[in-house]
């Protein structure tokens, strides 16, 4: 129990492969199935913490472009327009599943839900705008991503479109989501790392970016002081040499021992390195505890059963 006899507050960062599996082409049907998994542990979390659900958006985001781009007939939207689409879209597939498994549960009717529409502020001189390193859409082979008029960059699942992707500074609504986390709310918000936008005197101004969604998610559990952050992902944690012969997942580890793994290269740009970046930085703000996991494994992980889990000091 937290301060004044609350529940906890957990954050539940979920992936854009909560959505969309490897191998998958990406239906409607395919992406309800797959959302299952995640939101049932998360229905069953509910009743013993408050919840705020974040998620990613790059495979769907990154199809929103494709499909500007192979047509004229309506005018093309900025970038931080189609952040704004799939916070809708991905939204209402995350309530309205979760609504059906608290009703599963018995629980329906005393979980109120609410899907948020969330800006998240940047700094308009950031250097990511001359750097783009966010993969969206679609993965390439080598060949096919040489004849694409785009940049791409090779990630381990191989070539994908880049975009901007400046670093969270705070995020716009953090004082309505504690409002509402403080009514017992569950709060599904921050989609795809939240709308990038730039003050402009007392108003914003949205950019040409995609913000990263567990750096934004580290952030925000910063802002509204969430007890346990927990970014549920397609491996089961983090791992030294992935992919190779001598693979070894990490259980837990001391921000020290994550950084010193993060600087040696251990951690890959554009997947799990901003994933580490995001524990690391929610840790040193005063966070409690923070677990990277699988999506089948989340409940494990709150229990401390599961993941990687990184500790401000030394692990017992």
């Amino acid at each position: 129990m937290g301060e004044e006899g609350k529940r906890e507050i957990l954050l539940v960062a979920l992936g854009g492969n909560a959505l969309i599996r490897k191998g998958q082409v990406g239906t409607v049907e395919e992406q309800f199935e797959n959302l299952k998994v995640p939101i049932r542990q998360i229905a069953r979390l509910s009743s013993h913490y408050r919840i705020i659900i974040t998620h990613g958006n790059a495979p769907q985001v990154g199809n929103l472009l494709l499909q500007q781009e192979c047509q004229n007939a309506v005018p093309k939207l900025p970038l931080e327009i189609l952040v704004a689409q799939t916070q809708g879209q991905i939204g209402y597939m995350i309530e309205s599943t979760l609504d059906s498994e608290l009703m599963a549960l018995g629980i329906s009717a005393e979980k109120p839900l609410v899907s948020l529409i969330s800006y998240v502020v940047v700094d308009e001189n950031s250097p990511a705008f001359q750097n783009p390193s966010k993969p969206i859409g679609p993965v390439y082979t080598k060949e096919k991503a040489a004849t694409l008029p785009y940049l791409l960059q090779e990630t381990e699942k191989g070539y994908r479109r880049v975009v901007a992707s400046p670093e969270p500074i705070t995020i716009v609504e953090k004082r309505e989501i504690r409002k509402l986390i403080d009514m017992d709310f569950i709060v599904i918000c921050c989609g795809g790392g939240g709308i990038p936008v730039i003050r402009e005197g007392r108003t914003f101004c949205g950019v040409d970016a995609v913000i990263d969604k567990d750096l934004a998610s580290a952030k925000l559990a910063q802002e509204v002081g969430a007890h346990i952050f927990l970014i549920a992902t397609d491996v089961e944690g983090a791992a030294l040499h992935y992919g190779q012969p001598d693979q070894e997942y990490l259980r837990t580890i001391t921000v020290k021992e994550a950084t010193r793994y993060l600087e040696e290269g251990h951690f890959a740009l554009g997947s799990m390195q901003p994933k580490i970046e995001a524990v690391i930085g929610f840790l040193r703000s005063g966070g409690k505890r923070a677990v990277i996991t699988s999506l089948e494994t989340i409940e494990e992980a709150v229990a401390g059963e599961a993941g990687t889990e990184l500790v401000a000091g030394d692990p017992d």
